[in-house]
């Protein structure tokens, strides 16, 4: 089982390392170019929910896991223009999030696996992905959880602007998360092709 799940281990791995570094770079006024590469991780953990099973699923996840902790540390070493690169509260928010969202799909896709083929993806990463922003920015920049690192100013994530330029009046962060969902709402669906591909090809090889 280990020499099967290999290449979903270090397809985890990579989309993790790849997300932490293109997280510092810009893509526009909400989101990063890590928006687009860290939706990957759902795709890998569904195609091999679907292929080897709820368990190989697990070790995958904890293998991405374990990765991000590591990217995280190695974040907290580096300083950028305005301190660490990773703060207390990303790396615990990252953390948090990662591994509630991947469980939590594995959970729904488990659930679904025996309904038509798209659905069981489509939902259980709809779901992960939620849990996943959701609980990331709200750790990571809400103003109410300012004791989990005091001396970590996010004071500006705070600041209150138009929801993505005209809705509402929100914070900062709330513009953020919501841009950042609508990117997993739409690699959700558009993964679907490759989910198609890489698990016929796969059952092909285990039959």
């Amino acid at each position: 089982m280990t020499s099967k799940i290999l290449p979903g281990v270090l397809a985890m791995a990579a989309i993790v390392v790849a997300s932490n570094i293109l997280v510092q770079f810009l893509f526009g006024r909400w989101l990063t170019w890590g928006a687009f590469t860290y939706p990957l991780a759902f795709l890998v953990t569904d195609v091999m929910n679907r292929v080897y099973g709820r368990a190989a699923a697990r070790r995958v996840v904890l293998a991405g896991f374990v990765v991000g902790l590591n990217c995280s540390f190695i974040g907290t070493q580096i300083s950028g223009e305005f301190g660490p690169l990773v703060t207390v509260r990303i790396a615990l928010g990252s953390a948090v999030a990662f591994l509630s969202a991947q469980l939590l799909d594995i959970a729904v896709f488990d659930r679904l696996r025996g309904g038509a083929w798209w659905r069981a993806p489509v939902v259980s990463s709809l779901i992960g992905g939620s849990v996943d922003t959701a609980l990331f920015f709200t750790i990571a920049f809400s103003a109410s959880l300012t004791f989990l690192e005091p001396g970590n100013d996010v004071s500006w994530a705070g600041e209150a602007l138009p929801l993505l330029g005209m809705g509402p009046v929100v914070p900062l962060w709330v513009s953020l998360a919501v841009a950042d969902w609508l990117v997993k709402l739409v690699l959700a669906i558009l993964a679907l092709v490759p989910f198609r591909i890489i698990v016929g090809s796969l059952s092909g090889r285990t039959t």
